[in-house]
């Protein structure tokens, strides 16, 4: 059997290869794993708004009444409320039914633990496993699981985000995009209970129209409706929440890089970080990097996968880490990435500077990156390159101390990642030129995307 989980969960397109008959088995092989140790007790469930939730949800939730656990249904909300209540409440097990940024048709189920973060590969390989092999003595009576529906965990979120900035954000004016996703209604409607003035885009959820044309994944939306709104900054959620990108009030990207830089200088200024640490990955800019340096905080880089940001930022004790597509990690605030409380980090490190959403984005010029993806006759071809190496190793001399070569092969599809940046841009084409025409030349490779990232998303 093929692995069912991916690195967000098991996703495929509803009610095709994610059916309601592999969500009920899915219920039921996690409540079986959950109570593995005796325990009974109840899992939190949560949507975002594609029409194929409530189908999948109520499935999954089956399932797990059917192995003996209670299952709470807290509706459409952002994944971060899942993994708020279920790291502070009673809840033994969370499900987030949602395929995040990807199309409506696609839709996923992710779990997470007792400790809101995601369930352990050890885990999902269990109910992997458990799911071909039928359950012996099925509870019955008393011993059914209860499906019931709970907001009562919205209340206590809304709460938590409020905690954070006791000032409150009166006098911003604060363009948002909902994605028409997950964030659509408690985006809005925290960052209205704390003051800030409040326009929105992509509010308006029809079970189709999620993330289409809109939200973090298609950012001049939010550019250019921050702009046209007059607003001085602008908020943009994905479908499930918990990643967010932000506009300045020029219409300009402000990126997970920036973002992160925008709160480490904050506390920077008010008399440091402890430890003086923040966490990105192999994308991370240089020029985000270099910002950091200056003012005295050191970056830790780790693959691209915000698994490996959380892995780091528990070894290295960093209280911010995150990826450039705008997930971002506070370890003061939970332990997954939360749209909604980088946005409040965020506007209150803004409305505390006394400037505008400009200067934050103009902390540092990022460096110029290019990204392109070459495909290869098969996925063993880069090994077998004799030129490719010494050549990469010759880019990277010159590139020392002003920029940085990542080649990262596929590990799905038979495709090499080669990420070039440098101080120059000039300097970054004629070397990302030469790593490509080696590889179309020597393997047979083909290019099928160039992207520039210098001012854009990164993963």
């Amino acid at each position: 059997m093929s692995r069912l989980f991916g690195t967000d969960g098991v996703r495929g397109v509803a009610n095709q290869t994610l059916t309601p008959e592999l969500a009920l088995s899915l219920g039921l092989a996690a409540g079986r794993f959950v109570q593995e140790g005796g325990t009974a007790g109840t899992a939190l469930i949560g949507l975002d708004t594609r029409r194929s939730g409530s189908m999948l949800g109520d499935a999954f939730a089956a399932g797990l009444a059917a192995s003996g656990l209670d299952a709470a249904c807290v509706g459409v909300v952002p994944t971060g409320l899942v993994s708020h209540a279920v790291r502070t409440g009673d809840f033994l097990l969370g499900a987030v039914v949602s395929a995040s940024h990807n199309p409506a048709p696609d839709n996923g189920i992710k779990l997470l633990g007792h400790d809101g973060r995601k369930l352990s590969e050890e885990g999902e390989k269990w109910i992997e496993t458990a799911l071909g092999e039928p359950m012996a003595n099925r509870p019955i009576g008393e011993g059914v699981g209860v499906v019931s529906d709970d907001r009562e965990p919205v209340g206590d979120y809304l709460e938590f985000l409020a905690q954070i900035v006791p000032e409150g954000l009166s006098g911003l004016k604060v363009a948002v995009d909902g994605s028409n996703g997950a964030a659509y209604e408690l985006g809005p409607e925290i960052l209205r209970r704390l003051g800030a003035q409040v326009m929105t885009i992509g509010c308006e959820p029809d079970g189709m129209n999620i993330n289409r044309g809109c939200g973090a994944t298609h950012p001049t939306s939010i550019q250019e409706f921050t702009k046209s709104a007059g607003a001085e900054i602008g908020v943009a959620f994905d479908g499930d929440a918990d990643r967010v990108v932000f506009s300045d009030a020029r219409g300009r990207l402000i990126n997970g890089d920036r973002t992160i830089a925008a709160w480490c200088s904050a506390h920077v200024r008010k008399g440091g970080l402890e430890p003086p640490t923040a966490v990105g990955t192999v994308m991370s800019n240089g020029g985000f990097e270099a910002y950091l340096d200056s003012v005295g905080i050191r970056l830790e880089r780790t693959a691209v996968g915000d698994k490996y940001v959380a892995r780091r930022m528990g070894e290295t004790g960093a209280r911010i880490g995150g990826e450039q597509s705008g997930h971002i990690i506070f370890a003061d605030r939970g332990v997954t990435g939360d749209g909604l409380v980088t946005a409040i980090e965020f506007l209150r490190v803004l409305k505390a500077s006394g400037g505008s959403s400009a200067e934050l984005f103009e902390l540092y010029e990022a460096w110029p990156q290019v990204l392109v993806n070459v495909t290869l006759p098969d996925r063993d071809a880069l090994a077998r390159s004799e030129a490719f190496p010494l050549a990469l190793t010759d880019a990277e001399r010159r590139l020392a101390g002003i920029g940085r070569i990542n080649v990262r092969p596929s590990g799905t599809q038979p495709m090499v990642r080669v990420m070039v940046e440098a101080r120059e841009i000039e300097l970054r084409d004629e070397i990302a030129a030469a790593l490509v025409s080696l590889l179309e030349r020597e393997l047979a490779g083909s290019i099928y995307s160039r992207v520039d990232l210098t001012h854009s998303l990164g993963e």
